[in-house]
């Protein structure tokens, strides 16, 4: 890690001060170099057993209107890590603990938090609330996943581990395979791949494809894109195999989530035919996508890549509010 990452000198540190995090097309190479180096930085402190205080005095609003587990532990965990303080809502529609449950608009509802926190972080199930928050917001507000659209630190955390795997992510052939249609991560991610020139594979049942208009920017950058519906091809040429769980909750008929839940599954079998040194990454949680015997294949990280979301959302959040010391 001292090889790939170095802190980065206050002049890019300071180009990211009341910047909101909102989506993947916002960055260029040099952001996410920025970003990387500062996750390595506190990575090491945090290896260094270093008590760091870089955030202390500053409030972080956690905002999850939608479930979370991951995401919502490593930001709380990130903002405790650099000595700052934390206040969450969190709620689902079975438990429903805000305001707006009384029909509170998220702009009015973040116009009184923004009064309450130093940065915001927001998760929603429906599209576009994070740019609507960051509209309201004067302090910056951090995009946690809404609905099929975005969720840019995930793709950034992803960016971080296969750097750390790999040493590069220039012309790396990365297959994507699973939920493609519905999935939010996948979507950030593409942008990311697609700086860094990498070649796609993209792997999906017929009704889980990615996108079209996604797909066509992509082509239209001079991105090389495959789309198949054969995993068993996709493993033979990738470097890293991003599984993605078909995420039930945005299906509007459950019949057709059954119909295709169970037809990309990764196992000891598929793992015969994969390209030597794959690694397997996963946003997390899964369900059956990824078999359990597979968690002994020393290319999967997907633990791991959960773990590097606490170095990557430290980084996001001292960045933006100017408190990488």
């Amino acid at each position: 890690m001292a090889v790939l990452f170095k802190k980065p000198q206050q002049e890019q540190l300071a180009s990211f001060f009341n910047k909101d995090i909102l989506n993947a097309a916002q960055f260029r190479l040099e952001d996410i170099e920025t970003i990387m180096n500062t996750a390595g930085h506190y990575e090491q402190l945090l290896i260094d057993k270093k008590v760091i205080k870089d955030m202390e005095g500053k409030v972080m609003a956690a905002l999850f209107f939608e479930p979370s587990t991951r995401t919502r532990l490593s930001f709380e965990t990130a903002m405790l890590r650099l000595g700052g303080a934390v206040i969450t809502v969190a709620e689902s529609e079975t438990n429903q603990i805000s305001s707006t449950a009384k029909g509170e608009t998220i702009q009015d509802a973040i116009s009184v938090i923004d009064g309450y926190a130093d940065v915001i972080v927001i998760r929603n199930p429906v599209t576009g609330t994070a740019d609507r928050a960051a509209q309201a917001a004067l302090h910056p507000v951090i995009n946690g996943g809404d609905g099929s659209g975005q969720h840019p630190t995930q793709g950034l955390l992803d960016i971080y581990t296969i750097m750390k795997a790999k040493g590069r992510v220039e012309g790396l052939t990365i297959a994507l395979v699973g939920d493609l249609k519905y999935g939010r991560t996948v979507h950030s991610l593409v942008d990311f791949f697609a700086l860094y020139g990498c070649d796609l594979i993209l792997a999906s049942p017929e009704a889980l494809k990615m996108p079209p208009e996604i797909v066509r920017n992509l082509r239209a950058g001079g991105i090389n894109v495959k789309e198949i519906d054969s995993l068993k091809e996709a493993v033979a040429d990738a470097d890293v195999l991003y599984v993605t769980r078909v995420q039930k909750e945005r299906f509007p008929i459950v019949a057709e989530y059954d119909q295709v839940k169970d037809l990309f599954i990764v196992d000891q079998d598929l793992l015969r035919e994969a390209k030597e040194g794959m690694i397997i990454l996963h946003p997390l949680p899964r369900v059956n996508e990824i078999a359990l015997e597979v968690d002994s294949y020393p290319g999967a990280l997907y633990f791991q890549q959960a773990h590097n979301g606490l170095f990557v959302r430290m980084a996001i959040l001292a960045l933006v509010t100017g408190s990488v010391l």
